[in-house]
């Protein structure tokens, strides 16, 4: 998320997924470079992103995601985005597709039946909401335990905002975890039921 509350940037689109100047928000994942544009830094800091990022990979046990978030990233995926089954909610029906890192299923039977089918392939492992439409639909049904930010210090002045629209005035979430690492701060809050 990008530090004023975007998680994509504007115009997402074939061949720029994430919109315009989106992809810095997911730079974290695959560079360990310490700065934008600075030398490559092994250091503890540049380690904390790949540990972060590793956590996620190995907790996550199924993903799921919008219709359009498939549509615009399966092309630069190549894959699934995690080695896991991936559930499309969707009002389209559409085959489903076996990948080498998993299978996408479309779900045209709405938002909790994708998240019980998710679950259910999960394996007592996490289901990640790929998606800012999913994530805010299942915060505004009270579906979410947790949220991960990774906050990028980048504005981006327009875009998808993941809190857009998604949230009660007043609700407090509980903080459980904060890493600062090169380029992104990595916070980590439970939801209270």
């Amino acid at each position: 998320m990008s530090l004023d509350g975007f998680v994509t940037g504007p115009d997402p689109r074939e061949g720029q997924p994430l919109g315009e100047g989106g992809e810095r928000l997911h730079e974290w994942m695959f560079s360990e470079r310490a700065t934008p544009g600075g030398p490559p830094e092994h250091g503890q800091a540049a380690g904390a992103n790949g540990e972060v990022a590793r956590e996620l990979f190995a907790t996550t046990g199924a993903v799921l995601m919008g219709r359009r978030m498939f549509d615009l990233g399966v092309g630069p995926w190549g894959d699934t985005p995690f080695p896991a089954p991936c559930f499309v909610l969707t009002h389209q029906p559409h085959e489903d597709l076996v990948m080498a890192g998993g299978t996408f299923t479309f779900i045209t039977t709405g938002l909790t039946t994708a998240l019980d089918r998710a679950k259910a392939a999960a394996g007592g492992k996490n289901v990640l909401a790929h998606s800012p439409g999913i994530a805010q639909q299942l915060l505004r049904a009270g579906l979410l335990d947790e949220i991960q930010l990774h906050l990028v210090p980048v504005l981006l002045g327009t875009g998808r905002r993941l809190f857009d629209h998604a949230v009660q005035a007043g609700r407090e979430l509980e903080p459980t975890g904060v890493i600062e690492a090169p380029g992104v701060t990595h916070l980590r809050y439970r939801l209270p039921r």
